[in-house]
Formats: C-alpha cells, sequence, structure tokens
C-alpha cells in the first residue's frame, strides 16, 4: 500500500480536495482553510507529489484506488446513503474524482469539478473526428510540449505551465508569485510521475461517466481559463442536464486563489442544497 499523505481540517459535512498536475496539499491550504469553517475538509497528495509515496506507473486506476483507500466511509447524510463524501477535483484532480465515481460509487455522494474537463484535450489519437470538432478543450500538441521539454529542463516546464494558469488576468504576477511560491514549496514530482499525469489529460476520456452519473454534480469554471475553454461548461451540460453550472468571469485557471470568497460561496451553496 501507498503511503497517501492527507491533511484535514474542520467539522462538519466532509469535502475531500484533490489537487492537479504537478502540485500538492499547499496549494489548498488557505482555501482548504476557508472551507473549513463551514465543513470537514480533507487535502491529499496525489501519488507521487508532495509528501505521498510514488506509485510507476501513474495510472488512473491505481490513483484512484489508493485514494479511496485511506478516505474512510462517511455516515451517509442522504437518503441514498452514498457514504457522505463530496469529492472536489481540481484541473487533473477533477479527471481523478469522476473516476473515483465511476470505480467506487457507494464511496461518492456528490461531485465538485473545479476548472476541470472530463475529456482535457482536443485532437489525441484514438478520438474520434466527432469529439475534435465538437468538445472544447486543450491542444493536446500543448502537453506533447510540456512532455518533451520535460525531459530538457524541468523547472522551466513547470513554470511555463503555471504561467499558463493564470494568463489574461488583472492580477497575475501577483497570482504567478503565490502558485510558485506553493509549489516549490515541497521537492517537484520526478519525470516519470509528472509523464503518467500528462498521459491521463491526454488519453483520459470521462465523458460517458460523466452522463452516467446519478448523483449532483456542481462545475465551477473561469471565464478567462486558458487550459479548460469555458465552452465546455455547456458541453458537460448537454451530456448531464442536471449538472449545475458555474461560471466566475474574471477567474481563469485557479479561481479557489484569484477568487477564494466566489468559490467557497458556491461550493458552499451547493453542499448545503445537497442532502449528503
Amino acid at each position: 500500500m501507498t503511503r497517501i499523505h492527507q491533511e484535514t481540517f474542520g467539522e462538519g459535512k466532509p469535502i475531500v480536495l484533490v489537487h492537479g498536475w504537478a502540485m500538492h496539499i499547499g496549494i489548498w491550504r488557505e482555501f482548504a482553510k476557508q472551507l473549513a469553517q463551514h465543513y470537514r475538509v480533507t487535502c491529499v497528495d496525489l501519488p507521487g507529489h508532495g509528501h505521498s509515496g510514488k506509485i510507476d506507473p501513474l495510472t488512473l486506476e491505481r490513483i484512484s484506488a489508493e485514494l479511496v483507500n485511506i478516505i474512510p466511509p462517511a455516515p451517509p447524510f442522504s437518503k441514498g446513503g452514498a457514504g457522505g463524501i463530496c469529492w472536489l477535483g481540481w484541473s487533473l484532480g477533477a479527471t481523478v474524482v469522476l473516476d473515483i465515481a465511476d470505480r467506487y460509487p457507494e464511496r461518492v455522494s456528490s461531485l465538485v469539478l473545479l476548472a476541470g474537463n472530463p475529456s482535457f484535450t482536443v485532437g489525441a489519437t484514438g478520438r474520434s473526428l466527432e469529439t475534435q470538432a465538437q468538445w472544447s478543450g486543450m491542444d493536446v500538441r500543448l502537453l506533447d510540449y510540456f512532455a518533451e521539454y520535460l525531459n530538457k529542463d524541468c523547472q522551466a516546464t513547470l513554470l511555463r505551465f503555471l504561467s499558463l494558469q493564470v494568463n489574461g488576468m488583472p492580477d497575475r504576477k501577483a497570482l504567478l508569485k503565490d502558485l510558485k511560491t506553493a509549489v516549490f514549496e515541497y521537492a517537484t514530482p520526478d519525470k516519470a510521475t509528472l509523464q503518467g499525469g500528462l498521459d491521463i489529460l491526454k488519453q483520459a476520456d470521462l465523458r460517458p461517466v460523466l452522463s452516467g452519473l446519478n448523483i449532483p454534480v456542481s462545475v465551477i469554471l473561469g471565464g478567462l481559463d486558458t487550459l479548460v475553454p469555458v465552452a465546455v461548461g455547456q458541453k458537460m451540460q448537454q451530456l448531464l442536464p442536471s449538472l449545475e453550472l458555474n461560471i466566475i468571469d474574471r477567474a481563469g485557471h485557479v479561481p479557489f486563489l484569484s477568487h477564494s470568497r466566489e468559490t467557497v460561496a458556491i461550493i458552499s451553496r451547493f453542499m448545503d442544497e445537497q442532502c449528503i
């Protein structure tokens, strides 16, 4: 069993936060403490990130198994008795929590997808022409660029990725500084782990999972996000009409940093409206 690091704050209805590519718990900490004024918030380091042990290869199936293994079932708050846990995933983390909902439905009562996309890229090998023409996502060539340059200059590649997350933001410099401080608080994941995460983003297509969910789902997107196009929100709603779609117009890929108050308000309303 892989050692998975976690930190928990507050009391109340449980919510688990799963971070994005190359990140760790530190990216959440201040935001988690805001949420923890109302809920029991658990943050986890993905395998090979932060203080968590590495798994090789890093696959979606193994990530989901490791996270579910360390998060105990909660007493059911809902009539359905779905374990009482809301899983919130940001970016790559949104892909992970969708996979957990698919593989372990009894452990998930609701989902929050924060700047996430069930099919992260367009133009990936194996995707249908219909997918490429109609779905909104990130250009797969950009992920290929990151994969190529990880071996040449890992830190510069990560910095490039961080800068994309705040592109177009009026307070870009301050946000980028905060991101750098948080990300480099701990050692950078090794290249195999980083490459595994990119492979998941490139290959995973969880649209069938999203369309088949029968639990409450909230999606939060930034209107200025350059990695997850805001247009994908309507596509997701077409797949799951019951989905709650929230757009923070002036936010980018990190709304929990740039617009923490609005993000907390959206999550709180969702958590309180659902009897989870």
